[in-house]
């Protein structure tokens, strides 16, 4: 086992993975940027370092200053998390040169599917099936927009590096796959530095499931199933559960086989996600893969029972898995619901500023993944996502009452927050039926809007009441006082103890 562990990330996952150190009884360092100075997150670890700057390039992505911590506390592996560094082949292996291990896959695992192109190839190659399209490496744009009428409208230009959103552009029609496959490669190149695209075919009515696997360097692969991941804002997942509400068993032992058939191909060790999008009928095809520990990990840790970062790191030390795939199975439902500091009501602008009062939920079968406590700053310089609320049911009637209370109780004063938002795609009518595709929040919230907005003189008066009431903000649906100044403005929200009738 390692002596020592970096965590080279910030906020949720980097506690994540101090808590995972300390049930290893490594010690862990933290590294955080000037913004970050005296974050709650820091003080989970045994050695905290500062970093120079303020923005993530200057801080959380300067390669130089991470080693030099690495190299002056003597630790011997980095743990990247998520984001950040996580998927950079070149620091996976610029930390073997620098006498240290990268907790996480192999460099040549992370550059053989981080191209989505090379992806495409290999998925191909191990029989998985990949969505009709073109490599646009050396076409021009004539031979593209051919392309495009062949496969048939409408079309994703998509940016072959990177994710999240960037460099992606739906086409409907011939008129505009100029437009859109210039504005596509101009962003991928700022974004990527590779304005390389792929031109596929754009399907409706799709759910996104991915399969998340597991390899140690024994070379034993196997799967921890599926999660559904198809409540989307801009190509962004809010809502993550498992099992998945549309995938029957034979579609989940088919689409797990091929994840783990891509993962062989790969010779891939560690954490590492597939993602797939699957048609009406029970088609499904090759998305990409994530090398690397995902955002939505908690809802397979709950329903497996494993511990995926603690894994990671026993992995990366040489030990070999000590279960196979027949010891898996899933155990009731999960749900993750991502609560950011955004304004859904305003094209969902990040929100900036101190949070002034924070409580997190609690209780059988919730869990929370955060970094923040009252007189957290949320600055601009990082992702505006703040905590990751988690439930677990028997069934997913039961996770999401559970999420519903759970969200109810979270207490976030300061910041606009998307926790109305959430609470309403939880009662909505189709979410709750099970079958959403990816274009849901589209179709059911394009204009949703938060209720008249309250001044914030009376939040603050609302916080201070509920602090000289003893904190009596779980009561009920009151405890939804979620935002500052524009969320839960109806008095039906306010707090636990307003009733509309006198009481004599």
């Amino acid at each position: 086992m390692f002596k020592k562990i970096l965590v080279a990330n910030r906020g949720e996952i980097a506690r994540r993975i101090f808590l995972a150190c300390r049930e290893l009884g490594v010690p862990s360092v933290a590294i955080y940027s000037e913004a970050d100075a005296g974050a709650p997150w820091t003080r989970l670890a045994d050695e905290r370092y500062p970093l120079a700057g303020v923005s993530a390039t200057e801080s959380y992505l300067n390669q130089a200053a991470v080693f030099a911590v690495a190299a002056a506390c003597e630790a011997d592996a980095i743990h990247p998390g998520y984001g950040f560094l996580s998927e950079n082949a070149g620091f996976a292996a610029a930390c073997a040169d620098n006498g240290m291990t990268f907790i996480g896959p192999t460099a040549e695992a992370m550059e053989a599917m981080g191209n989505k192109a090379a992806a495409r190839a290999l998925a191909e190659a191990a029989g998985v099936p990949v969505v009709p399209g073109v490599d646009g490496a050396g076409l021009k744009e004539g031979e593209l927009w051919k392309a495009a009428d062949s496969i048939g409208y409408p079309v994703l230009i998509k940016a072959s590096a990177g994710g999240g959103g960037k460099g992606m552009r739906v086409v409907e029609s011939p008129a505009g796959f100029a437009d859109a496959l210039q504005a596509a490669q101009k962003e991928a190149q700022s974004a990527f530095g590779d304005d390389h695209v792929i031109v596929e075919k754009y399907f409706t009515g799709i759910h996104h499931v991915e399969i998340q696997v597991l390899g140690d360097q024994q070379g034993n692969v196997l799967h921890l199933f599926e999660r559904e991941c198809s409540v989307q804002r801009r190509h962004q997942k809010i809502i993550e559960e498992s099992p998945s509400p549309i995938v029957t068993d034979d579609l989940r032992q088919r689409i797990a086989t091929a994840a783990v058939s891509l993962a062989q191909q790969v010779n891939y060790v560690s954490a590492g996600t597939v993602e797939f999008i699957v048609d009406g009928v029970g088609n499904f095809y090759f998305l990409e893969m994530n090398t690397r520990l995902q955002v939505e990990h908690p809802v397979t840790e709950l329903v497996t029972g494993l511990d995926l970062v603690v894994w990671q790191i026993r992995i990366a030390a040489g030990e070999a898995l000590s279960f196979a795939q027949a010891d898996m199975y899933q155990r009731g439902h999960a749900l993750e619901c991502r609560v950011y500091a955004e304004d859904p009501a305003n094209q969902f602008l990040p929100s900036i500023g101190e949070i002034v009062w924070y409580e997190r939920p609690s209780g059988p079968g919730v869990r929370v993944d955060d970094g923040i406590e009252t007189g957290t700053q949320v600055t601009p310089y990082y992702d505006p996502m703040l905590a990751k609320v988690i439930t677990w049911g028997h069934d997913r009637r039961g996770a999401i009452a559970k999420m519903i209370a759970a969200l109810e109780q979270t207490v976030i004063l300061g910041v606009i927050t998307n926790i109305p938002y959430l609470l309403a795609i939880l009662e909505e009518p189709h979410f709750v039926g099970g079958n959403v595709s990816t274009h849901y929040l589209a179709e059911h919230g394009p204009d949703w809007q938060t209720n008249e907005a309250m001044i914030t003189e009376d939040w603050l008066a609302v916080a201070a009441v509920e602090v000289f009431l003893g904190g009596q903000k779980s009561g009920g649906r009151g405890a939804a006082v979620s935002s500052l100044p524009f969320s839960q403005p109806d008095p039906w929200h306010l707090t636990a103890n307003w009733r509309n009738v006198q009481r004599g």
